[in-house]
């Protein structure tokens, strides 16, 4: 006997928003939702499977029976089936069972599910995104923290794989459990954001997180909803950002997925050359149906409303912009202009960053992983750009790397890996990654990919952190980083921490925490970082000593930090040229002691008055061998007459009010 009635969320308006790819909070009305019916409460039932003959909810309400709780399709030809359950109540397991055109019965997982089973199976699970949040002083001000000119340096991480149970490795730190652990270290070491590799639900582990088939829910792996939401509150409470991992790209075949979901093509687009990935043999979306783009766009909404998101960092967004992309020719498709671009993804990037910043303006960030030379990725939809907030610079992180696995004797015939970035580094906004993408796959884990003994590989590495924190742009740092971690990053178990017991991987992890400290303090590395008026070289050319000396600039003229990269294992006397009005004091020096450094002092012990290089004058310098230094300008120098007539100023000032409060 058929137990559902009739009942709707939609208005004429949301259909029409729905079918032009424009209603982007369809969360509030597909999917399981708590409601009332002649007084009677129940659950609404929501899904779209227009090719469906039929479509029934079963569960363990109805001991997962097809026949019994029938949906109704809407009259509209919006393909949209609903209907209303009496008596079920939030937990209740449901899936939806699709007939399709040919008479086959799917069971199909909600694709609105709020929460999902953690098994094969993988039912949905009727559950609510109710939370009494307490982050309300960071909501009100954190435009503060996610603008473009502020320091953003991001600590990503794999929740599974962070940190483990002590007494059982094998199992998870829970969210809740997580937040005990997780803020107090962010906080010491000093990082604004964090960033969760996906945290919406997939079937397998090994794939991290992206291959996705709940797009709406939480992973259960970790807890709940409500518990996700604990730690993001407790981080906002603790003045930490939070960007999460968004795949808009594809997704996987699970047989209770996405995938030929009402026995169509219906999410992904049905020619393999556009909807299917040869290298991850999952489905992309089909970004030039009206109705996908209103799934997708709804859930970036989804995440940067219900769970306070401070942004998102859209995953293989090359893939999506590129027909081409991992394809031989003759198995793409060129566009309606005969190039390699999806248009149709692109207008849907577009589309997404427009939809996104106009409801949340400054508060959010997007960030694009891309790793082509698209061009306006992050100039404004409106002057023809793509939208995004910010860009993964994957060049400036490749040659990076390719430069620091060099011999320091060779280095001299790569010395311009290290330059060439400034040839391009203000065409996007760009944020700098060192991601886990670099530390799997046989690629070495960051500490030995430096040449080296292990004084040398250490030295190496502390260098190459100096060189990413003081280089225009905001920063992002894979977990186990920070403290080298030995061993390729594995997601079946916990990070090694017993490697802080060494001096070597401590001193790195208290270095990375006071560049941290440094980046936000000095306004020089931040205020300007996507403007031109924020870099200069010294020294790019300087092949046979592998030295690099820039200047970073704030927005007032005093305000300018000097950086200095002795990139072999000698120390050097070395002479850069200054302009007349500057003395300098050192700050930062990566060979320190404390950093398990040689102790070697950066001292400057001469200055010059005479033209050097197009400079003013110049100053004389030890650099330590293989290290960082940063220097900072000190105020002009007064002569003693001057600095008299301030302190008898100061003292007549003092008298003053003396006598003032005396009165």
């Amino acid at each position: 006997m058929n137990s559902v009635k009739t009942y709707t969320l939609f208005t004429d308006q949301d259909i029409y928003l729905f079918r032009e790819g424009k209603h982007y909070k369809l969360y509030d009305k597909f999917g399981a939702h708590s409601a009332e019916k002649d007084g009677v409460q129940g659950i609404y039932f929501s899904v779209w499977a227009p090719n469906a003959k039929k479509v029934s909810v079963l569960g363990n309400f109805n001991n997962w029976n097809h026949k019994d709780h029938i949906l109704f399709p809407r009259w509209d030809g919006s393909g949209i089936w609903e209907g209303f359950i009496a008596g079920l109540t939030w937990g209740t397991l449901y899936k939806y069972a699709i007939e399709t055109s040919h008479g086959k019965i799917l069971e199909k997982s909600d694709p609105y599910a709020l929460s999902w089973e953690q098994n094969l199976q993988a039912a949905s699970l009727v559950s609510t995104t109710w939370y009494d949040w307490e982050d309300k002083e960071w909501m009100d001000t954190r435009w503060k923290k996610n603008t473009l000119k502020a320091p953003i340096s991001v600590y990503e991480m794999h929740v599974g794989s962070w940190m483990r149970d002590a007494h059982n490795p094998e199992k998870f730190l829970n969210y809740r459990d997580l937040a005990a652990e997780l803020i107090p270290y962010l906080k010491e070491m000093a990082f604004t954001h964090v960033e969760f590799m996906p945290l919406m639900e997939y079937p397998y582990d090994p794939s991290w997180g992206y291959q996705i088939t709940g797009f709406y829910a939480a992973t259960s792996r970790f807890g709940s909803p409500q518990d996700l939401m604990f730690l993001i509150d407790e981080l906002h409470r603790n003045g930490i950002g939070v960007i999460l991992d968004w795949v808009p790209s594809h997704f996987p075949g699970d047989a209770n997925g996405l995938h030929r979901f009402d026995g169509s093509y219906l999410y992904e687009h049905e020619d393999p050359r556009k909807g299917f990935h040869p290298d991850w043999k999952s489905y992309i979306f089909n970004y030039g149906r009206n109705e996908v783009k209103s799934f997708l766009i709804s859930n970036a909404m989804f995440w940067l409303e219900r769970y306070h998101a401070d942004g998102l960092r859209v995953d293989a967004v090359t893939s999506m912009l590129h027909l081409d992309y991992s394809r031989n020719e003759g198995e793409w498709e060129p566009n309606i202009y005969g190039g390699n671009v999806n248009l149709e993804a692109k207008a849907f990037l577009q589309e997404f960053n427009t939809a996104v910043y106009k409801e949340f303006g400054d508060n959010i960030i997007t960030i694009a992983e891309e790793s082509s030379d698209f061009p306006m990725l992050t100039k404004p939809v409106h002057n023809g750009g793509v939208g995004f907030g910010m860009k993964w610079m994957m060049g400036w992180m490749h040659d990076t790397l390719a430069y620091f696995k060099e011999d320091p004797i060779d280095r001299k015939f790569f010395h311009h890996k290290l330059t060439f970035a400034s040839m391009y580094m203000y065409n996007e906004n760009y944020m700098m990654p060192l991601s886990h993408d670099e530390v799997v796959h046989g690629k070495a884990s960051l500490i030995y990919k430096m040449k080296g003994d292990e004084w040398q590989k250490f030295a190496n590495l502390r260098a190459l952190y100096v060189y990413m924190f003081t280089h225009p742009g905001a920063k992002l740092l894979f977990m186990g980083d920070e403290f080298g971690q030995t061993g390729e990053w594995n997601f079946k178990k916990s990070l090694d921490w017993h490697l802080l017991n060494f001096p070597v991987h401590k001193g790195l992890q208290t270095l990375v925490k006071e560049l941290n400290r440094l980046y936000r303090k000095e306004t020089a590395f931040y205020e300007n970082q996507f403007s031109p008026e924020g870099f200069e070289w010294i020294e790019a050319d300087d092949t046979d000593n592998s030295v690099y000396v820039y200047l970073r600039k704030g927005k007032k003229k005093e305000d300018v930090l000097m950086v200095i990269l002795n990139l072999t294992p000698r120390v050097l006397d070395y002479k850069i040229g200054v302009d007349s009005e500057s003395r300098w004091e050192t700050v930062f020096n990566s060979d320190d002691e404390k950093y398990a450094g040689s102790g070697v002092e950066p001292d400057i012990f001469r200055e010059d008055q005479e033209e050097y290089k197009n400079y003013q004058k110049s100053i004389s310098i030890k650099l330590p061998p293989l290290a960082g230094v940063i220097l900072k300008r000190k105020e002009k120098n007064i002569s003693k007459t001057e600095a008299r007539k301030i302190k008898d100023k100061k003292g007549d000032s003092d008298t003053k009010r003396s006598r003032k409060k005396m009165r």
